[in-house]
């Protein structure tokens, strides 16, 4: 059985929503967190699932902020993709994943991988932030 301290503590935000939440994201570094939301909704994400679990929970903290590329009509795709998963919603995340990786140059993607890894080490000890890059 769990003891109350580790009910409660799923209860508790994650630490990289925390961190998140006090860092200045310039609206390309916003695509990327979206961008990585797609691959992992799309099954494309070469992420472990604690990466996933951390990428996720920045996600949910980012998604109302301004991008380059998406738009809301974006965040409303992958919050339905969240709770229901037919075949148009998936056809829709494939999509818009390739757009992502057509629009955001890899060099980019990697950068911002490094700056995550290196921001989080040590943030989340349940997190090896080196898997990010």
């Amino acid at each position: 059985m769990l003891s109350k301290s580790a009910i409660a503590g799923l209860d508790a935000p994650h630490p990289a929503a925390l961190w998140v939440e006090n860092v200045s994201l310039d609206p390309l570094q916003v695509d990327c967190v979206t961008a990585q939301m797609l691959a992992i909704l799309d099954n494309h994400s070469k992420l472990g699932l604690e990466e996933q679990i951390t990428l996720i929970a920045i996600y949910g903290v980012v998604k109302d902020r301004p991008g380059l590329i998406f738009d809301q009509v974006v965040h409303n795709i992958i919050d339905k993709a969240r709770t229901q998963s037919d075949a148009r919603i998936m056809q829709e995340l494939h999509d818009l994943r390739l757009t992502a990786e057509q629009r955001i140059p890899k060099q980019i993607m990697r950068h911002f991988k490094l700056f995550l890894a290196e921001s989080l080490d040590g943030f989340d000890t349940s997190l090896d932030a080196r898997n990010l890059v």
